[in-house]
């Protein structure tokens, strides 16, 4: 509960923060400051091995994505039909590049880095599909930025959030009465449960 709290306060404050940076260098960050603060605690708090495959795999997908709305804008009807395909296509390719590298970047961050991007674009590219190259990057780069500091609150101000890691099995069955105590004070990730069931 305590973890928790301290999380949610440190993004809290950061999401704030990414408000009044934007009054201050006169930045457009008060529309993403939350769906930023947000989205980049999300990928801070999922633990996952490598840590860098995360990031990694929210920059692939923010990237194709991005690379969605040029594919709409250059080729793409402005209909419904143009958006499916869109959409289609960028959730392959995400999925594409998790299978690629074997589960280092995972789908769960492509999926988020794709929101992020969606989430604080698509609305200004509705208005003007046709201003795609000059707002764009300024859509982009907000984001990015209050993603980064939602990602800097939960894994730097506030680390105690990430759960320990599961003991190893030998260990486990070696102390019985330890095994009962810590299964119930660990979360078991999906990356844990097939390592150990390749071992």
């Amino acid at each position: 509960m305590v973890r928790s709290l301290v999380t949610g306060l440190c993004l809290a404050v950061f999401a704030a923060v990414i408000i009044a940076l934007s009054n201050v260098l006169g930045l457009d960050l008060e529309h993403v400051a939350l769906l930023g603060a947000a989205l980049g605690g999300v990928l801070g708090l999922v633990p996952h091995r490598p840590a860098w495959g995360k990031v990694a795999g929210f920059l692939a997908g923010f990237l194709v994505a991005w690379l969605g709305f040029a594919l709409r804008a250059a080729v793409l009807p402005d209909s419904s039909a143009g958006r499916a395909v869109a959409a289609f296509v960028v959730v392959a390719l995400v999925a594409v590049v998790a299978a690629v590298s074997r589960g280092r970047l995972p789908l769960w961050s492509g999926l988020l880095g794709a929101a992020s991007i969606v989430g604080a674009y698509e609305s200004v590219y509705t208005n003007a599909p046709s201003q795609f190259l000059d707002e764009s990057p300024a859509a982009a780069t907000t984001v990015l930025l209050a993603v980064g500091l939602g990602y800097l609150a939960t894994t730097l101000l506030a680390p105690q959030a990430v759960s320990p890691r599961r003991p190893d099995r030998r260990r486990r069955s070696a102390e019985p009465a330890e095994e009962s105590s810590q299964d119930s004070s660990t979360v078991t990730t999906i990356d844990e449960l097939v390592t150990e069931a390749a071992q």
